[in-house]
């Protein structure tokens, strides 16, 4: 908010240059001046990009607010779902209870192997999350600048481009959100299918295999939110 605040007064003097800006490049002569429509275009205008500048954060809030009312919809119609969280067959459990030391020791190194690839592709879907909170505070923050753009007819499309781009930023959560509602769902219906007639480690190699090929689907999809809201909304 601090910095949102030093901003509102470069977005005012942006403001003003922008404004100067629109009338000249749009006024063909003198005479076009002194029209009384063209003088109530341009003052519609900047009321309009002033209010923006100095409104900036309460509507900056506002289409937040909007897109996650979308994000709580989405999260209350597939919650009910999810009813049961995913474990580990028992088939796995009682052939790897039964194995020796020296016969676990590859078991072990598969279970690491696994274990790190989807701790990896855990941290990928946390810093996919965090950054788009990060994004979503530097819109808000230099709103101010982009703001001003409205003020001047030419330089209008500066302004509509950046509130395109943070309505994307808001509804990825929606695209995050269904994503790992419906991964969640995916886990709790239907289990990997699991071959008790093979070895313990071929199994927990198998099991591990088709859990990592589902987190990279949840990961692709989250990570790519960003263009899959533009696909959607033509943003």
């Amino acid at each position: 908010m601090n910095i949102h605040s030093a901003l509102v007064g470069v977005g005012y003097g942006l403001l003003v240059l922008f404004f100067a800006m629109g009338v000249f490049q749009s006024a063909a002569s003198f005479r076009e001046l002194q029209r009384p429509e063209f003088a109530l275009r341009h003052f519609i205008r900047f009321a309009a990009a002033k209010v923006a500048v100095g409104y900036g954060l309460e509507l900056m809030t506002a289409i937040f607010a909007i897109c996650g009312s979308v994000v709580s919809a989405a999260m209350g119609g597939i919650g009910g779902a999810v009813t049961s969280s995913a474990s580990l067959p028992g088939e796995i459990v009682a052939a790897v209870e039964e194995l020796g030391v020296i016969q676990s020791i590859p078991l072990w190194m598969v279970s690491f192997l696994g274990s790190l690839l989807i701790t990896v592709m855990s941290f990928i879907l946390i810093l996919t999350v965090y950054g788009r909170f990060f994004r979503l505070y530097l819109y808000t923050a230099i709103s101010p600048l982009p703001f001003a753009s409205f003020a001047g007819e030419g330089t209008s499309a500066m302004g509509k481009a950046f509130v395109k781009s943070y309505v994307g930023v808001c509804l990825e959560g929606a695209v995050i959100v269904l994503a790992c509602l419906i991964y969640s769902a995916f886990l709790s219906s239907a289990a990997p299918a699991v071959d008790s007639s093979l070895p313990a480690v071929t199994m927990v190699w198998q099991y591990l295999g088709q859990l990592i090929f589902n987190m990279l689907v949840l990961t692709g999809m989250v990570k790519g939110a960003d263009r899959i809201v533009r696909e959607m909304f033509s943003l």
